[in-house]
């Protein structure tokens, strides 16, 4: 009879180890793989800011805006353009330059109209 609780403890005992033996190398594996599931916040900052410039220099190179008091914001895909320009037109050309830059994912357009000098 002692011979068989000590059988049966050794046995929870093996299971029990070999259970968190499991668990520890299925977390150690999650670890391992959550930097490249998500990026670093240096990283994303720094995707962002090139999609910022990208979107600014397709602004900056259609000749139909003046996109010289348009200030440019991205976040995750999605740009915020802020600023004024001279004409009512050239609000829905910078919505239509910017959602045609790769990576835009939407586009809040905050342009106001204003003439140069006031």
């Amino acid at each position: 009879m002692n011979m068989t609780k000590l059988v049966s403890a050794a046995s929870g005992v093996l299971v029990m180890l070999a259970s968190l033996s499991a668990f520890a190398q299925a977390s150690g594996a999650d670890a391992m793989a959550s930097p490249a599931a998500a990026p670093s916040a240096h990283a994303t900052k720094a995707e962002n800011r090139q999609l910022g410039k990208e979107v600014k220099r397709a602004l900056t190179k259609n000749k139909e805006i003046d996109a010289t008091n348009i200030y440019v914001r991205a976040r995750d895909g999605a740009i915020r353009l802020t600023g004024y320009v001279p004409e009512n037109a050239q609000i829905q050309i910078a919505t239509d330059v910017t959602q045609g830059v790769s990576g835009v994912s939407s586009v809040d357009n905050k342009l106001t109209v204003r003439q140069p000098g006031h």
